[in-house]
């Protein structure tokens, strides 16, 4: 497959069309912003999210969406969650059948909890859909260090398909057929990492923290195997791997939110000053409610809900974690 067409030129998918741009004769990168869009083409670099990494020259950016699409091989989606449908809906007119689809976002849709596999096929009306997911700051990806990441498809084939048109000397790619497992860790370790950002910003310790991450594993786990993935996944690349990355790394903007929190800054505030999305301030909605309806015991989730959404405090948040019920690990 040659042509590549990035949906989405915030950060990830600049790094994206950059990391990428050796392994396809022409990659096409739509940004929304139309200013932006020509910004980017002029300057060949991406001034408001990637402002350090040069855009190659086989890398052609346009807001036309239409003209993105067209001769596209494979349509790889980095958009945010709550925009995957709607940019969709914009994408329809530009889609065949021939086409292979890979969603990047890590989210889910809240009203409906689909995981974003599932509402690309909704939308696009086919099953030839991988996500790809796993440690991967984006800035990191651009400047070529070395990142490993999985590529998920219930489709035979279609994540081999992937890993040979993705992988290259900097971006390792790993195969997996548990789309539901990759997904709901990609998801949920954004709901963690907050968490970790408010141990971090009220000055916490190492113990806090490896307490935290270990607990918000068992939580992605629970929740991933009663919606039928798998274990193990958990514990690889789109699970553990990238549960440590977005808990401990300063460039994570879910920690980030956390840490604005714990020093007493309104999320309004946070999320209104941050140019980039932070997935698990909405993930936390979806992760608490699919909680609810496949009766799973998240307490680390629920308690990021209350003090996203309903004012607990984090020294709050923290007490009622610590003061539960005993029970075995």
């Amino acid at each position: 497959m040659k042509n590549l067409a990035i949906i989405g030129g915030g950060s990830w998918g600049t790094a994206l069309a950059i990391v990428l741009a050796p392994r396809f004769s022409r990659v096409t990168l739509w940004v929304y912003e139309r200013d932006l869009a020509t910004r980017m083409g002029a300057t060949r670099l991406n001034d408001v999210y990637l402002p350090d990494s040069s855009i190659p020259t086989n890398v052609d950016i346009t807001s036309d969406i239409g003209s993105a699409l067209d001769g596209a091989e494979i349509v790889l989606s980095v958009m945010p969650s709550h925009l995957a449908r709607a940019v969709f809906q914009l994408m329809l007119p530009g889609l065949n059948e021939r086409m292979v689809f890979v969603s990047a976002t890590k989210g889910l849709e809240n009203h409906s909890l689909l995981r974003i596999s599932e509402v690309i096929r909704e939308m696009a009306g086919t099953s030839r859909v991988a996500v790809i997911s796993g440690p991967s700051f984006a800035k990191e990806v651009a400047r070529f260090e070395p990142t490993a990441v999985v590529a998920a498809s219930a489709e035979p084939g279609l994540a081999e398909t992937v890993q040979a048109a993705f992988s290259g000397p900097t971006l390792r790619v790993y195969t997996s057929s548990d789309l539901i497992g990759v997904e709901i860790g990609g998801s949920i370790k954004n709901v963690v990492a907050i968490g970790a950002g408010v141990l971090h910003g009220m000055g916490l310790g190492h113990n806090a923290m490896a307490a935290l991450i270990t607990r918000g594993l068992a939580e992605m786990t629970r929740l991933a195997v009663a919606m039928g993935g798998k274990a193990q996944t958990l514990a690889g690349l789109a699970g553990l791997g990238d549960l440590v990355l977005t808990c401990t790394g300063d460039l994570s903007r879910n920690r980030t939110v956390g840490v604005e929190l714990a020093r007493g800054r309104k999320l309004e505030v946070i999320v209104s000053s941050m140019k980039m999305v932070a997935e698990g301030v909405k993930t936390t909605d979806a992760a608490v409610d699919l909680a609810a309806r496949y009766d799973v015991e998240m307490p680390i989730a629920g308690q990021m809900h209350r003090m996203l959404h309903a004012g607990t405090s984090p020294q709050e948040a923290i007490r009622s974690l610590m003061e539960r019920s005993l029970k075995g690990e």
